[in-house]
């Protein structure tokens, strides 16, 4: 078996656990394939097979690869997602960060997440992508995101005013800083600190969140994600910015804009103890109630 191994960096606190996690891959006879610039960062400070094979490019991986396991915060992860394109790799998660909503495999289960792929026991969620089309080319060859896609105004420009519709059908006039569409697993994410609604994975479905709206009447809104949503952008500034999960774009602002649903998923690994709700009440304190 073989397994794609992604990282930014090794910290100092972390090579003991980093070490281990490579012992536990050779324990369990599962042929790492390292990102060649993480392999150059620890290489003199791990113990690694002789033979140890890298890649830098979706490209280099081959169809023997069954996961790639990503060890840092929700940032690295989504990384991965630019990594893998549609090949049919499975992702899993190892917080070395902070929150790890979507890292949700503790450093402490480092040794029980690699059994669990050794023996098949983990379990896999199924997550939708959105897709970015643009009248200008966005984004390079990887349009598509895990958790939003989001339009900006510059810096200190004012308000911007986004006509967005639905299937060519007017939805709304956004008059605000700015302009959410999360997946569902993107509802957790930035969508929820400017006051989206939290949904579950598989919900099949799109939120569209203003950021700081100038109407108090406008509220965030849920449609199914068989919609595609286009957007005309009119403000004072000539360049809006445009965000897919971690990167951006400053764009001109008569781009043409919409986003759909991307053709195919991602699955995300976890162990059978961890599930969305438990990861909500861990992870985000839902519902936590120190009265009680």
């Amino acid at each position: 078996m073989k397994a794609a191994i992604y990282s930014r960096v090794m910290v100092d606190d972390q090579q003991k656990d980093v070490q281990l996690f490579f012992d536990e891959l050779t324990k369990q006879k599962i042929q790492p394939v390292i990102f060649r610039d993480f392999f150059e960062q620890i290489k003199d400070a791990i113990h690694l097979p002789a033979d140890t094979a890298k890649f830098s490019r979706a490209e280099e991986l081959s169809d023997e690869i069954e996961f790639i396991i990503s060890l840092g915060g929700d940032g690295t992860l989504l990384d991965t997602i630019t990594l893998i394109r549609n090949k049919p790799i499975s992702i899993m998660g190892i917080n070395f960060g902070r929150l790890g909503f979507l890292a949700s495999i503790g450093r402490e289960e480092l040794q029980m997440a690699v059994k669990a792929i050794a023996n098949r026991t983990y379990l896999k969620d199924t997550r939708s992508l959105i897709h970015v089309d643009a009248s200008i080319p966005i984004f390079g060859n990887v349009p598509y995101g895990l958790n939003e896609f989001s339009i900006h105004k510059r810096d200190i420009d004012s308000m911007i005013k986004i006509h967005t519709y639905l299937n060519g059908e007017f939805l709304n006039n956004y008059w605000a800083d700015g302009l959410i569409v999360a997946t569902p697993t993107g509802s957790t994410g930035y969508s929820l600190s400017c006051n989206g609604p939290i949904v579950f994975p598989d919900s099949g479905n799109f939120v569209i969140t203003p950021v700081a709206p100038h109407n108090l009447n406008v509220r965030p809104i849920i449609v199914p994600d068989n919609n595609i949503i286009s957007f005309e952008i009119e403000c004072r500034s000539d360049q809006i910015i445009c965000s897919l999960d971690s990167r951006r774009e400053i764009v001109d602002k008569n781009i043409q804009l919409a986003v759909k649903r991307e053709a195919f998923d991602v699955n995300l690994v976890r162990l059978s103890e961890n599930n969305f709700l438990q990861t909500l009440r861990n992870k985000l304190t839902w519902g936590l109630d120190k009265r009680n």
